[in-house]
């Protein structure tokens, strides 16, 4: 059967093995090929060495006549069969070689072929990943739910072109998600490379992050994208070299700027939303409709196309922004969740202009994937991303928080893989890590915390709340971190450790952000935001930013030792507290030369009268709250794990307290205290800050058990009890 039929996808006619594909005309070679350029490794990809000043063009200004430097353009028309969920499309692209050699091959990603087959990097990776933890890509393909891409042509000014998949990460050669081309006539340094590409993408079932369920379909990452060429200075970068690694299970993705223009021909019936801003009206002719969409300074381009939808339509103006026109695209099951949606887009709009930089493009589209699609949900483009939806979206309850969060989220996401467009590849602290502190900062400023209750327990009185950043450390398996965060999204244990990425940085970033000061941490974000918007930064980058700007190298040093670059385990626990009264000691004693010895029975004598004559004079007192002779207390620590600074906070049985500061490389600490009343209880991390520590239960210890609690949760039970109970009488 042909490509374009019905009944046979790629998965069953791609080559078994990476080899020549015939062009559809015989290809020109060049006379002389330039000697070839390296790939990025596929392991060891940890940037420890800040990028060169220049990179990328060096920092931008504001001045200059495009936000970014534009190193690529697409322009592509594309035709939705809506029936096969199939997009035909034309591509013409065109590519600038910033580097000081000849190009004589150039390599794209065709993301789509993750889905043909079970022998991709993709799947295999799901294999392995998945039996050692959770992963929300778990769907299973059957016949006809396949998803490929197949290149028809490929000319360079009119000659046509061969090509070959290729495995930069030394993936199974099954995977055909990198295709080199071959070029009739190499690029000079400096120069321009024009090619026209005829692709047919085929849709999977939604797996993840792309694909169709009924009538909804998610077009993402569907067209030839060209890898991104690094140079010198960039991103740890020795040599140039291309960074074009295959589709991993967790990796998402990373591309050069450039500008969009893409025409999208759907069923009229159809409803359309996609990166960019719509040029002028939707032309209809035929029972098919032509939306014309335009972008610049983004990295990628994606889009929805859906039955039946909706939309709702609202705006955002902000300082130093356009005006912001902001659409929420939802299915008619799902009508509740698009006012929280538009709400909470237009809010963090606000928040990430006022807290990082303004806005910079002109619109934002939000699409809500029908049910059984979730997997399409939560994905982020420029200025276009999905959400989650809920029949019922009530004030104070979960589904309130999960949509809010969301949405903060995938928008977020615009910044920090957007406008800072990290490797998602090689360095996905950067975005997801990073997005999702800067998203749980936002959720604090709003007060806005996780209510786990039911409506009849919220009704009995019931409702106990957690904030975001408490959530993030339950998440974080900080008692035996097994990657750093700096790693790579696929050298990882198990999607599990991959998952940290998100909750493991955010709690690490919050607690540097309690030693050095909101003020200096959102002062470094903003420096950071300054240097590398509209560039590519590293891990590298982020840690000098942090230092230059908070002005504190030994705390932003210490969390990149320990948690982005290391893995090292925290635990500082109170280890005991003794306490002995001092009392008068027996024994030889000289003064002014003369010796004097007191005898035990005398001095326990004297101790008695001491005793009774001040129980006496303070007939009220309480035990061990002062008396005749002072208290020593000894309050031991003990570390396990890495260095972080504490305070210990002793309270003594006076009612009064001490802070002391425990900062120093010692396993294990002694604190002395000789004071009238004895030490009865010490905490570590009084202020419940340092959220890195893996086991907050041992933080404090009491020299008498403290029953306050099981007193709160036993009188809480007992009150569900009753009021249960009176329930029943009443029926």
């Amino acid at each position: 059967m042909g490509w374009c039929g019905a009944g046979t996808g790629f998965a069953q006619q791609a080559p078994a093995v990476a080899r020549s594909v015939a062009a559809p005309a015989v290809a020109a070679t060049a006379s002389a090929s330039p000697a070839p350029i390296p790939f990025a490794p596929a392991h060891r990809t940890t940037v420890t060495t800040p990028s060169a000043p220049d990179a990328w063009g060096g920092e931008r200004t504001g001045k200059e006549a495009t936000l970014s430097d534009r190193v690529v353009s697409y322009a592509i028309d594309a035709s939705l069969d809506a029936a096969k969920h199939q997009v035909a499309g034309k591509e013409h692209m065109t590519w600038r070689n910033r580097s000081d050699r000849a190009v004589s091959h150039v390599y794209f990603h065709l993301y789509l072929n993750a889905f043909e087959n079970d022998g991709s990097t993709w799947f295999t990776e799901r294999k392995v990943l998945t039996a050692h933890g959770r992963s929300r890509g778990n769907a299973v393909l059957k016949r006809g739910q396949w998803g490929w891409i197949r290149l028809q042509q490929v000319a360079q000014d009119g000659t046509a072109l061969e090509w070959s998949f290729v495995h930069p990460d030394g993936g199974p050669a099954t995977d055909h998600t990198v295709v080199r081309i071959d070029l009739a006539r190499p690029v000079p340094a400096g120069g321009t490379l024009a090619l026209d590409i005829g692709f047919l993408s085929q849709l999977p079932r939604v797996v993840e992050r792309t694909g169709w369920w009924g009538d909804f379909n998610l077009v993402g990452q569907w067209f030839p994208k060209i890898g991104v060429l690094e140079l010198p200075g960039e991103r740890g970068a020795t040599t140039v070299r291309w960074n074009v690694h295959e589709f991993h299970f967790n990796s998402e993705f990373y591309a050069d700027f450039g500008s969009y223009d893409v025409r999208l021909d759907v069923p009229s019936d159809y409803t359309v939303g996609a990166v960019g801003r719509l040029q002028g009206a939707p032309q209809t002719a035929n029972g098919r409709t032509t939306y014309h969409y335009v972008q610049g300074d983004v990295h990628d381009f994606a889009w929805a196309a859906a039955k039946g939808y909706r939309t709702l339509d609202g705006t955002y103006t902000g300082a130093g922004s356009p005006t912001v026109a902001v659409r929420v695209i939802y299915p008619p099951e799902y009508a509740a969740s698009a006012a929280p949606t538009l709400k909470s887009t237009i809010d963090s709009l606000g928040y990430f202009s006022q807290t990082i930089a303004p806005y910079p493009y002109r619109t934002v589209t939000a699409v809500i994937p029908p049910y059984n699609a979730q997997e399409a949900g939560g994905m982020e483009y420029p200025t276009f991303f999905t959400s989650e939806g809920y029949k019922k979206v009530e004030p104070g309850t979960t589904s309130q928080y999960m949509s809010d969060f969301v949405n903060i989220h995938e928008f977020g996401h615009g910044y920090f893989y957007g406008i800072l467009a990290s490797n998602e590849f090689e360095e996905p602290m950067l975005d997801e890590g990073m997005n999702e502190f800067w998203d749980d900062r936002m959720m604090r400023a709003r007060h806005e915390d996780l209510v786990v209750a039911s409506p009849l327990m919220k009704w009995l009185g019931i409702a106990p709340a957690m904030s975001g950043f408490q959530m993030e450390r339950l998440g974080a398996e900080l008692r035996r971190p097994e990657d750093p965060l700096a790693q790579n999204s696929w050298d990882r244990l198990s999607s599990s450790s991959y998952g940290t990425v998100y909750a493991r940085t955010a709690t690490a970033m919050h607690d540097l952000e309690q030693r050095i000061g909101e003020p200096a941490m959102e002062k470094a974000i903003r420096l950071y935001y300054r240097r590398w918007h509209f560039r590519h930064p590293s891990v590298a980058d982020l840690r000098q930013a942090l230092i230059d700007g908070s002005g504190d190298a030994k705390a932003v040093n210490a969390i990149f030792d320990q948690e982005v670059y290391g893995t090292r385990h925290i635990d500082d626990r109170v280890a005991d507290i003794d306490v002995q009264e001092v009392l008068p000691q027996a024994g030889v004693s000289w003064q002014d030369g003369k010796r004097e010895e007191v005898d035990q029975r005398a001095l326990d004598k004297q101790v008695a009268r001491q005793r009774a004559d001040w129980k006496k004079a303070h007939p009220g007192a309480k035990p061990g709250s002062g008396g005749p002779f002072p208290w020593h207390s000894t309050v031991t620590v003990l570390r396990d794990g890495a260095r972080v600074p504490e305070t210990l906070h002793v309270t003594f049985a006076d009612g009064s307290h001490e802070d002391v500061r425990w900062n120093d490389d010692r396993r294990w600490a002694r604190f002395d205290f000789t004071r009238p009343s004895k030490v009865v209880s010490a905490e570590l991390d009084p202020g419940r800050q340092a959220y890195l520590d893996a086991d907050k239960l041992n933080d404090s210890y009491a020299t008498k058990p403290d029953g306050a609690a099981s007193r709160r949760w036993t009188a809480d039970v007992a009150a569900v009890l009753q009021a249960l109970y009176s329930t029943l009488v009443t029926l």
